[in-house]
């Protein structure tokens, strides 16, 4: 059930405008496509248009002001690995566990972050409050009178009718789901199980650089290579003529922005490794292009945001000395070996409602190849 409400865009009811109804859904800004990230600099939800062939091809609807927009004011996340983290978005606000507690003064009333009271993990707490923020709703007449209500039945049996088709039961299916998001059928995981030919040469040589002199297993660590720790490496914001919204100073402090300390002013949540190559922006502003740029910037050291405080850079981002012969191997490992190219095993072939996902509108229903 939460495979199909996570790509479902007849739930898309609390859209701003009459012609975004029915046009996006979770899966618009984190899909297969794009390794479950945006194909896009700055997703967009309610309000884009078109889909490309991967997710690139989504642009503002003309018709839309900015302020109709559903827009990520920071890069889309992946949803990828999300089984191994804690507290979920680049600042963690949400969790309502483990290193969230603490920081109940935060989840102001009448925020999303409120939801953080249910006590929940940050991938439970995200697709809960996400629903709501993102203009998708469950309790509707569409949805308990359609083929959901058997899913709903069969998934929720010992909840009471009356509670059972919900934004939190939805919101837990739909976590669910993404908690099964690994891409384990990559060369470095297969490698991993025994296989020693999944792996070659070069990757195997990138793989010892990652976990000796590249340093990068101090921070990409666990079975998602993403680690739990927040680090200030001076990346640069969303910004350009292209960036569709202001990125507010919450967001520029990142997890100093949430919890309202300021030793962790500048901090982001350090993300997963997996599929990276179906992305063109990285860092939490897309600032670099390539893999290879991301090497580069960690082997350089050198922060590339004049508004982040030098004594704000964390101590762990120093230059590496990695030779361009070393850098291309590490980055033949993350390319290569850190992907599984069968992610579609993850998308259902369709919905109940019949819907084109993960978006709807009329451009990327042609897109799509779908009606």
């Amino acid at each position: 059930m939460g495979k199909l409400l996570y790509h479902e865009t007849s739930i898309a009811t609390n859209a701003n405008r009459e012609d975004g109804m029915y046009t996006y859904s979770c899966a618009s800004c984190h899909h297969a496509d794009a390794g479950f990230q945006s194909g896009i600099r700055q997703g967009i939800g309610e309000g884009g248009m078109g889909f490309g062939a991967h997710g690139e091809g989504r642009i503002k609807n003309p018709m839309y002001a900015e302020a109709d927009l559903d827009l990520q004011p920071i890069r889309s996340p992946s949803i990828l690995n999300v089984a191994y983290q804690e507290v979920m978005l680049w600042n963690g606000q949400f969790g309502g566990s483990g290193m969230n507690l603490g920081t109940e003064a935060q989840w102001t009333v009448g925020t999303p972050k409120e939801v953080n009271i249910l006590g929940f993990e940050g991938v439970e707490i995200q697709a809960i409050a996400g629903l709501d923020v993102h203009r998708l709703k469950i309790e509707t007449s569409d949805i308990i009178n359609s083929s959901y209500k058997d899913l709903f039945d069969s998934a929720f049996p010992n909840v009471v009718e009356s509670e059972r088709y919900t934004k939190l039961n939805a919101g837990l299916a739909i976590a669910a789901y993404e908690r099964t998001l690994l891409p384990n059928q990559s060369p470095f995981q297969k490698w991993l199980r025994g296989d020693e030919n999944a792996m070659g040469q070069q990757e195997i040589e990138g793989a010892k650089l990652f976990f000796d002199k590249g340093k990068c297993f101090t921070c990409h660590s666990g079975p998602g290579l993403n680690g739990m720790d927040f680090h200030a490496l001076g990346m640069k914001d969303l910004e350009g003529p292209e960036v569709l919204t202001v990125i507010d100073v919450a967001t520029q402090k990142g997890r100093g922005g949430f919890t309202g300390n300021a030793e962790d002013d500048y901090k982001f949540k350090t993300p997963q490794l997996y599929n990276l190559k179906d992305v063109q922006f990285f860092g939490h502003g897309g600032s670099l292009q390539t893999i290879k740029d991301v090497v580069e910037y960690k082997n350089n050291a050198i922060a590339e945001n004049n508004n982040v405080p030098q004594n704000k850079i964390s101590n762990l981002f120093e230059p590496l000395g990695l030779t361009e012969s070393e850098i291309d191997q590490l980055t033949v490992f993350l390319e290569v070996s850190l992907y599984d190219d069968n992610l579609q095993r993850y998308v259902p072939t369709s919905l109940p409602s019949g819907n084109c996902f993960p978006n709807a509108d009329t451009t990327s229903s042609a897109d799509l190849g779908c009606n």
